[in-house]
């Protein structure tokens, strides 16, 4: 079994800087099965009424360990994922559930990213386009990849575990976990005016 691991190339505060290189990477890699996948944080119980109804084609997931096993009075149980549309208004005293991430997966290329950059707010998410290839580069060593081949731009955050705010926006270049992954990593990013900028990121 082989691994995958994420190499940065890009680290700035502009948005738009960051998803106009994610969309050149994806666009070195897209394939007809590639989709996209949007995560962010939801840490109070504001923002997650929030982002109900900026995103309401999204499901909202706790992963708090220590959430109650019961579910709260008029309230869906939130251990398990809850559709946007299934959440009420009334949220009080679901703060033992939080923080929350609202997602939305494997959706067309191009048909979320936009709109959830918008909304998203200042707390760490994640944009992850997924079932790329990676091509050969004839000359660089560098070899067709299908099984690690994503982009992944993470907002107002500096690494994919996606724990610790910042002002910044990063994107991230996965390959193969190995030497000839690193070289495709480099690769990749020449192509699209940038550099590694890092060591990798295997969370």
């Amino acid at each position: 079994m082989s691994n995958g691991t994420s190499y940065p190339v890009l680290r700035t505060p502009d948005l738009a800087a960051a998803l106009q290189a994610a969309r050149q990477a994806v666009a070195i890699g897209v394939d007809a099965h590639a989709k996209v996948t949007v995560d962010a944080c939801a840490p109070s119980l504001a923002e997650v009424l929030r982002l109900r109804d900026a995103l309401p084609e999204s499901v909202f997931t706790c992963w708090n360990i220590d959430a109650p096993g019961e579910p709260l009075p008029g309230v869906p149980d939130l251990t398990y994922p809850v559709e946007a549309r299934d959440l009420p208004d009334d949220l009080a005293g679901a703060e033992a559930y939080l923080p929350l991430t609202v997602s939305m997966e494997d959706r067309p290329l191009g048909s979320v990213e936009d709109r959830f950059s918008e909304v998203i707010g200042p707390y760490p998410a994640e944009i992850s386009w997924r079932h790329l290839v990676w091509p050969d580069a004839p000359g660089r060593d560098v070899y067709w990849e299908g099984t690690h081949a994503e982009v992944a731009l993470v907002l107002n955050c500096d690494s994919r575990d996606l724990e610790v705010a910042a002002a910044t926006h990063t994107v991230f270049v996965v390959v193969r976990r190995n030497d000839h992954g690193e070289r495709q990593a480099r690769w990749i990013a020449e192509q699209i005016g940038q550099q590694v900028i890092g060591p990798r990121d295997d969370g």
